[in-house]
């Protein structure tokens, strides 16, 4: 593996494991929190407790920290996700920035082909995959901070009992045995507490979602189609063969030709001034009105299949159509859009709701939310956007995995310890 993949090991893409696997979008916590949390639980009040940041962290939550144990872990996951799409590739994790001895220590020690590649280079490799890395694991450890203080400070209830009721549900629907269950938590490095973890954050979240939800009725489904009701239907279109000559009497000659029983494709070589109608005999297909400019707009949707129409005098030259088919126009009914409507409009305030909790959760927590500068990303206080350069990296969006070890953190209202098994 050369340093280039190493920064493509940072760039991996969404990814579901499949049938009888636990499907793992995005990390992004207020896309549906489809991925793991941070394991911190909420405790007693949701308090500040000092604002520094201890060494052992990598940021702090109404002074409450992320540890960088925990940060470690999941930069770890998603190095092992990301890993695994290139089969045979090696774990490569891009810990202690921004020198990243431990990151080229390893590269060195896991990667022959570059043992005697410079620190320089390698260094930049790292400092890549960091970049990729760093912004999807920090947004999703901080989101879940604000996420679960927000249920509490709304009072907001989840119990162990609804936790085991749904944790339950889940492991029946995605694993229909033990061993397939078992198979999984290997190759991901889950445990089954990682499964409850993510149970337990989802459905706090989707309780957030609730707080604005509104029921789709009939009328609201009706308001939606009148004010909408040509997105469900389709216009007449209209195939046909046109010709535009750069003259009247091009198309004139052209004109005389086809009554007198000459091809499209014959007549279109000849006169047309488009090399591109030259070659296929003008045809065109599934035009609707509008289309194409006024005078022939209006010869062409009032003339009906089999008529040459010609001359027709227009600003960008002069045209010969003739209609070769007819598409009617079709509108469908209030009742046969209701199911379509129906789902639109859910979808809407679906994306409202998460707009609004994801913005109340920064606005009541964003100012609290302190980073150390390595670490820190568009939520923290006082953050600034790296400067742009010219260097070509990765474009591509990473989806950090929601897999944990053993690790628990804290909550904006309590600290515990954090332990890790990675």
């Amino acid at each position: 593996m050369g340093t280039q993949e190493l920064r493509k090991e940072a760039a991996h893409g969404q990814t579901s494991t499949g049938g009888g696997r636990y499907h793992r979008p995005s990390m992004r916590i207020s896309k549906k929190l489809s991925a793991l949390g941070a394991f911190f639980v909420i405790a007693a009040v949701v308090a500040g407790c000092g604002s520094s940041i201890a060494g052992n962290s990598v940021a702090t939550v109404a002074g409450n920290p992320i540890s960088l144990q925990a940060y470690n872990h999941w930069t770890y996951i998603a190095a092992v996700e990301s890993a695994a799409q290139q089969t045979g590739e090696p774990v490569i994790v891009p810990k202690s920035p921004p020198k990243y001895t431990s990151c080229i220590a390893q590269i060195r020690r896991d990667v022959p082909s570059l043992k005697t590649t410079p620190d320089s280079t390698l260094k930049t490799d790292c400092a890549e995959v960091f970049k990729e890395y760093n912004s999807e694991v920090m947004q999703f450890l901080i989101e879940a901070y604000w996420y679960q203080a927000d249920a509490y400070k709304l009072g907001i209830k989840y119990t162990t009992a609804d936790l085991n009721r749904d944790f339950s549900k889940a492991i029946k629907t995605e694993f229909k045995t033990k061993a397939a269950l078992a198979t999984y938590l290997k190759s991901a490095g889950e445990t089954e507490a990682d499964i409850r973890f993510q149970v337990r954050v989802s459905q706090i979240y989707s309780k957030l979602l609730k707080r604005d939800e509104v029921k789709v009725n009939a009328a609201s489904i009706a308001k939606y189609y009148a004010a909408h009701e040509s997105e469900f239907g389709t216009k007449e279109t209209r195939d046909l063969h046109l010709v535009r000559t750069t003259s009247l009497a091009k198309a004139k000659a052209a004109y005389s030709a086809l009554k007198s029983g000459e091809s499209w494709t014959v007549v279109a070589k000849k006169y047309s001034a488009s090399a591109a109608a030259a070659k296929n005999g003008g045809l065109l297909t599934g035009v609707s009105t509008g289309e194409e400019e006024a005078a022939v707009n209006a010869a062409i949707f009032k003339n009906p299949v089999g008529k040459i129409v010609g001359p027709i005098h227009g600003l960008l030259g002069s045209y010969v159509i003739e209609v070769t088919k007819i598409t009617a126009a079709t509108q469908k009914t209030l009742a046969q859009a209701t199911s379509e409507i129906k789902t639109l409009i859910t979808d809407q305030q679906q994306t409202a709701a998460e707009t609004k909790v994801n913005n109340e959760s920064k606005k009541n927590w964003g100012s609290q939310t302190l980073c150390r500068s390595t670490y820190s990303i568009s939520d923290c206080v006082g953050y600034k956007a790296p400067a742009t350069t010219t260097t070509a990296t990765p474009t591509t969006t990473t989806t950090v995995p929601s897999t944990t070890g053993t690790v628990t953190a804290t909550t904006p209202t309590s600290t515990s310890t954090t332990t890790t098994t990675s």
